[in-house]
């Protein structure tokens, strides 16, 4: 069980313009091939509505919400492109700019993965540190239930690879952090599909 102390920072960081707008679906009236896009969906929450409580931190955490799993979405994909060397998963928060998640080198052949997937020491992929630097792993919403905008739009993207990823961090041996991923796979993203979410404090 996690015992970190939450510390809540909205410091706006130079996340690069792919990731900003990785809530943007394919429009498939635009584009006659859309069949052959990345697709992403899950089981977890419906896309575009209110994200469950089994997503959000837990109560050690976010003191003010009960009833947080903290556990990532399921999640499952189809029609990865030609070309695919490795699928990166992440969570992030468009109204605050802040990552919960960030997992890498999820191999090829890779079709999915179950809910929880974004624990500590995952099997599915290797993990970032993520915004709330509590460690390489998958950390929900807890968005402050004092400061405006109240609600926030969080999204989860599956970005597929032309390569495999080799990150490195400073110290050595210290896992990378959202940043380090995001510069890293920036260059290498061949295709990606998201769907997305919001939580409020506010009932």
């Amino acid at each position: 069980m996690k015992t970190h102390l939450i510390i809540l920072t909205f410091a706006l960081a130079s996340v690069p313009t792919l990731f900003a707008q990785a809530d943007r679906q394919p429009d498939q009236q635009a584009n006659p091939h859309w069949q052959h896009q990345l697709q992403l969906s899950t089981t977890t929450f419906t896309n575009g509505e209110e994200l469950p409580l089994i997503m959000v931190l837990g109560s050690n955490e976010c003191t003010y919400i009960s009833g947080g799993g903290d556990e990532s979405p399921e999640l499952s994909w189809t029609n990865a492109p030609w070309g695919t060397r490795s699928f990166v998963v992440t969570m992030f928060d468009t109204t605050a700019a802040f990552t919960h998640w960030g997992m890498y080198n999820i191999p090829p052949t890779t079709t999915g993965l179950p809910l929880d997937a974004g624990v500590a020491n995952s099997t599915y992929g290797q993990q970032v540190f993520n915004d709330f630097y509590y460690g390489a792993e998958y950390d929900g919403p807890c968005p402050p239930n004092n400061l405006t905008p109240y609600v926030h739009n969080y999204v989860v993207t599956v970005f597929a690879l032309d390569t495999t990823l080799n990150l490195t961090s400073n110290p050595p041996n210290f896992p990378a952090n959202a940043e380090t991923l995001y510069r890293a796979m920036s260059d290498h993203v061949l295709q990606k599909a998201s769907v997305h979410g919001y939580f409020t404090t506010v009932n």
